[in-house]
């Protein structure tokens, strides 16, 4: 079982940047691929990005070059940083966990968390 908290969402201007961050409870953290999902109101869910346990990563095409994410596996952390911040990046962000499969192929993740509300004004 792996309990996800996010923190770090907030109002930025555009061009901007935010550091999103997700606490992972769990002792098999390490061992999970990681993902970020946003979801925009009146759209679906869509993925952001994902890293795996062996530190192999994915972006949506929409955020390639703008938005890195990374992991401490020591803290049981993994963050999103986004720069570049576009009013089109408005959305709730959510930490997920799963396997590639799951996030990468499926967009199915194992575990949610209870998102973070992101804001870019123009």
């Amino acid at each position: 079982q792996v309990q996800l908290v996010e923190s770090g969402g907030g109002l930025v201007q555009a061009g901007g940047s935010l550091r999103l961050s997700c606490a992972a409870s769990g002792r098999t953290f390490s061992s999970y691929t990681m993902g970020w999902f946003r979801q925009a109101p009146g759209k679906e869910r869509e993925f952001v990005a994902a890293l795996s346990w062996s530190g192999g990563s994915t972006y949506a095409d929409s955020v390639k070059g703008r938005f890195t994410i990374s992991r401490d596996n020591a803290k049981n952390m993994v963050y999103l940083q986004m720069n570049s911040l576009k009013p089109e990046d408005t959305a709730a962000y959510y930490c997920a966990a799963g396997t590639f499969r799951t996030i990468v192929t499926m967009r199915q993740p194992d575990y949610w968390g209870q998102g973070t509300q992101v804001t870019v004004s123009s």
